[in-house]
Order: C-alpha cells, then sequence, then structure tokens
C-alpha cells in the first residue's frame, strides 16, 4: 500500500485517476511474483492455487479470532469518519471549503481498508467481487449516508457470503467448490451491469 501511495502521490495529493493507474502496476507486479511462486512451489502448488481461488474450507474460530482485531480496528476507523465521508460526495475540492482535510481523510481510508483487506485475505484467500456487488446493492436500498451504508454493507455481505459458500458447498457435491467461483459467477454480470448502467448515465 505504502508503494503503491507512494508512486501515485503527486505534490502531496492523491489524484483518484492515478492511485487506480498505481494499482493497476502494482497489482501486475505482484502477479508476476505470485505467478514465479506458484512455478516454483512445487508440491505446494495446490494450497496456492486454493488460495488464490478463495474459499473458507478448513477455517474455524481460531482463524476469526486472529483475523477479527484488525478488521475491527479497520471498520471502527472508518465508521468515524462516516460524515466526513458524506461530504465527500459532493466532491474534493466542495468538501475541502467545508473543512475536510481531503489528503488526510483519503490516508486514513485508504490505510483502514487495507488493513481490513489484508486481515480477511490472510485467512479466507482472494475472494472477488463481494466488495463491489454489495455496497452498491445497499446505496440503492438504504441510500448514501455511509452512517447507515457501511454497517448495512457489512452486514449484508457477511450475509452473502454466507449463502455463497453454502451454495459452493453443495451444487455439485460432495466436491466443494472455491467460494471465490460462486462469487465471481454473480459479481461478473453485476459489474458489467454497473458498467452500462453508468455508460447511459453519461451518454
Amino acid at each position: 500500500i505504502f508503494l503503491v501511495y507512494n508512486i501515485a502521490s503527486v505534490r502531496g495529493k492523491l489524484p483518484v485517476s492515478t492511485l487506480l493507474l498505481a494499482g493497476i502496476a502494482v497489482t501486475l507486479f505482484l502477479s508476476a511474483i505470485i505467478s514465479l511462486m506458484m512455478y516454483i512451489s512445487g508440491e505446494k502448488l495446490h494450497g496456492i492455487v486454493f488460495w488464490l481461488m478463495g474459499g473458507l474450507w478448513g477455517r474455524n474460530w481460531n482463524h476469526v479470532m486472529m483475523a477479527f482485531p484488525f478488521i475491527f480496528l479497520g471498520a471502527i476507523i472508518i465508521y468515524i469518519f462516516a460524515r466526513d465521508l458524506n461530504v465527500m460526495l459532493l466532491g474534493e475540492e466542495p468538501a475541502q471549503h467545508l473543512g475536510i482535510e481531503v489528503e488526510t481523510l483519503k490516508k486514513i481510508i485508504i490505510l483502514s481498508t487495507s488493513l481490513i483487506t489484508a486481515a480477511a485475505v490472510s485467512v479466507s484467500g482472494i475472494i472477488g467481487f463481494v466488495g463491489l456487488i454489495i455496497p452498491h446493492a445497499m446505496r440503492i436500498l438504504v441510500g448514501p449516508d455511509h452512517r447507515i451504508l457501511l454497517p448495512s454493507s457489512a452486514l449484508v455481505g457477511g450475509i452473502f457470503l454466507i449463502w455463497a459458500d453454502t451454495l459452493a458447498r453443495t451444487i455439485i457435491s460432495p466436491i466443494e467448490l472455491p467460494v471465490g467461483i460462486i462469487t465471481a459467477l454473480f459479481g461478473a454480470p453485476f459489474f458489467i451491469y454497473l458498467l452500462r448502467t453508468r455508460k447511459r448515465a453519461m451518454f
């Protein structure tokens, strides 16, 4: 995260477009390292592949307790700044004029979300699209107020993941699919829907 921030930072500011491009570049670099590790892993390749697919098999309350403090801390920090995030919906310049330290807020949110993501991924592997589907769906249902949107997204996201994991365990029983496959099957079409919706809104 520090590498992405340093690459994306321009004169102490963090443009969103530059941040996204820096994130993509670092992701590709780290993906190459993971591919190299897979190539030389030998017998451990199976475990790496399943971790990349994402899943909850073999996980218990010990794993939950390892990740919980970091997730809880990150979530509390983000929720404290829920009002500031609401102001940020107006745009960076209006938020700055209303007294929000925009760049400081960006740093805090990026670090907090990175902490939550790292803790979750370390336990479950890479389970994609949950963070894309649920917040957008909840924004439609409960509105853009982050004081409501953040906890509702966390709750419904957990419910969705349990449902996806149950489906992964039963759809071709006794074989258990990685839950990341199930979330991707639902998430990819939803992502396409979002792109088409925004395209219509722009044109």
